[in-house]
């Protein structure tokens, strides 16, 4: 466990005080070019995401469905990398201080730009917390215990599959949240079970005293409204991701729809999660 306060601890503080769940949201950098990316990132928090998750792309992000994958091969065609993304943060950080950011995505980019490297400037950028969906608890000492020393939080990921003894082993050296993946298969697939989501979810709550989110298949206000009860937090990515790609011009361009599809969406949705 990090000793250190992140944005993300203080953030599930003050939504445990408000007594509502928290909006977490997925974008990849750089999609669908680096300065509408870097605009739509601004436009989330003013239109209601609690934590932003930006995804580093990745040319085999394996994990994710044809959205989010479909939104790694913009940002890369458009010329994003680990230098850009970064830069991004410290860009948003200049006017936002205070919502919790985490990167999200595989180890091959951070390992290409260099564990040590990458955590330092990371941290210094403002990132919070990080998701390396193909970095096991087995290998801690690579990334994980690195960053937990550098004041970030380490977010892993809880499945369907994942029995007693394995969940252990996860949330070891877990901190700012547990990312209860509702669904097994890829990002954005069909809609999970709520009642399934709600046990699962008060089963990890009995192993960890930290706050559990639900992800994948989320895509509408209504269904985050139902998924979130019992959970501290509903993500939301692949809907997000398909209004930008939906939104785009016949050249992939970002067009007038495309911010304000994205901001329609997160105020549904923050709206929902905020009604009683």
């Amino acid at each position: 466990m990090t000793k250190h306060v992140t944005r993300i601890d203080a953030r599930f503080e003050a939504l445990k005080k408000e007594n509502r769940p928290a909006l977490i949201t997925f974008v990849t950098a750089g999609d669908p070019d680096p300065e509408t990316s870097a605009q739509i990132l601004g436009d989330l928090a003013k239109a209601g995401a609690d934590i932003i998750e930006l995804g580093m792309p990745f040319s085999d992000p394996m994990a994710d469905g044809p959205a989010i994958q479909a939104s790694s091969q913009r940002a890369l065609k458009a010329g994003q990398n680990m230098i850009k993304t970064l830069q991004m943060v410290r860009d948003f950080r200049a006017h936002d201080n205070t919502t919790p950011i985490v990167l999200m995505g595989y180890y091959n980019p951070i390992y290409v730009y260099g564990n040590e490297r990458f955590i330092k400037d990371a941290k210094a950028a403002g990132v919070d917390g990080l998701i390396v969906v193909d970095v096991p608890p087995e290998a801690d000492d690579e990334l994980c215990l690195p960053a937990l020393t550098a004041g970030l939080n380490f977010i892993r990921l809880a499945t369907p599959t994942t029995d007693k003894a394995r969940l252990a082993t996860v949330l070891k050296n877990t901190s700012g949240f547990v990312y209860y993946v509702s669904i097994t298969g890829i990002t954005g697939a069909a809609a999970p079970v709520v009642n399934d989501v709600h046990s699962q979810v008060k089963a990890i709550k009995a192993e960890t005293p930290l706050p559990v989110v639900v992800g994948f298949g989320v895509r509408s206000g209504a269904q985050a409204k139902a998924i979130s009860k019992g959970a501290d937090g509903v993500v939301v990515g692949s809907a997000i991701v398909s209004v930008i790609e939906k939104s785009l011009g016949a050249k992939g361009e970002a067009t007038e729809g495309t911010r304000k599809g994205v901001s329609e969406l997160v105020k549904e949705l923050s709206l929902a999660l905020s009604a009683d």
